[in-house]
């Protein structure tokens, strides 16, 4: 299984070189994109440094902050070309453990189609956390599981597996949701098309160097995002409800 890593970089300059080594060693025939936002502390410029000193490292340089779901939907599409068979999203700043890789990417091998390393099954944490975050966080991923029929615990999560079979069924260009929202779009999007989720236990942590890019639009985009896909899915499963009604009344045609 050809395996792509997807890392999009916007000033990650103090961790690049650390978290490209940690995926190497994790998954050795791995390869992996860095999808860079124009980084002005020079994150491309050493990313390319690590590739060439350990291969199967790419940089593909944007000309500006385009934002994380343009990012993901770039470098998904820049492997789709070139025949790679899964995609891993992960961070840069080593939220996400890349000791976990090989256990994300097993059930791809299994028949799913996506795997999220999910902080909300049985065996995830987030230590350090406040309270309020935790409660945002859970409410959010609840929000949206009522709403889109997901049963998914952490549709949230930015650490995750996809098989390119369910990148290939999803309109990857009409996704437009960034951040959490790019998230919650691309696993709703994912069990429409019918890929078989799972779900696989990590420990999330802050990052320790460089400065969060989570900001309160990103909520708030989710969470209208979300408002916005689940009234079109009432709207829809009306219409088809009342398509069957009328369907039954019909008489039966004589001939």
């Amino acid at each position: 299984m050809r395996v792509l890593v997807v890392l999009p970089t916007f000033n990650e300059a103090a961790t690049i070189a650390n978290i490209l080594d940690r995926v190497r060693k994790a998954l050795p025939d791995a390869s992996v994109l860095v999808v860079d936002d124009n980084s002005p502390d020079g994150t491309a410029r050493i990313a390319a440094e690590v590739g060439d000193r350990f291969g199967n490292v790419d940089v593909l340089a944007r000309r500006g902050k385009l934002g994380l779901g343009s990012a993901y939907r770039d470098g998904f599409g820049w492997g789709l070309e070139r025949g790679y068979e899964a995609f891993v999203e992960m961070d840069s700043d080593f939220s996400h453990d890349p000791d976990v890789l090989p256990t994300l990417i097993a059930p791809l091998g299994e028949g799913y189609e996506v795997c999220i390393g999910s902080r909300y099954v049985p065996g995830g944490s987030i230590p350090n956390w406040s309270l309020p975050r935790r409660l945002l966080s859970r409410g959010g991923n609840v929000y949206a599981d009522l709403l889109l029929g997901l049963n998914v615990r952490d549709s949230t999560a930015g650490f995750r597996a996809y098989a390119a079979t369910v990148l290939r069924r999803i309109d990857l260009d009409s996704v437009r949701a960034e951040s959490y929202g790019f998230q919650i779009e691309m696993t709703y999007r994912a069990i429409e098309v019918g890929a078989k989720v799972r779900e696989i236990p990590i420990r999330f942590v802050d990052r320790e160097l460089g400065t969060s890019k989570m900001s309160t639009y990103t909520v708030v985009e989710a969470l209208a995002l979300v408002t916005w896909w689940g009234a079109k899915r009432v709207v829809g499963r009306l219409r088809s409800r009342d398509g069957t009604a009328r369907a039954a009344a019909q008489p039966p045609s004589s001939r």
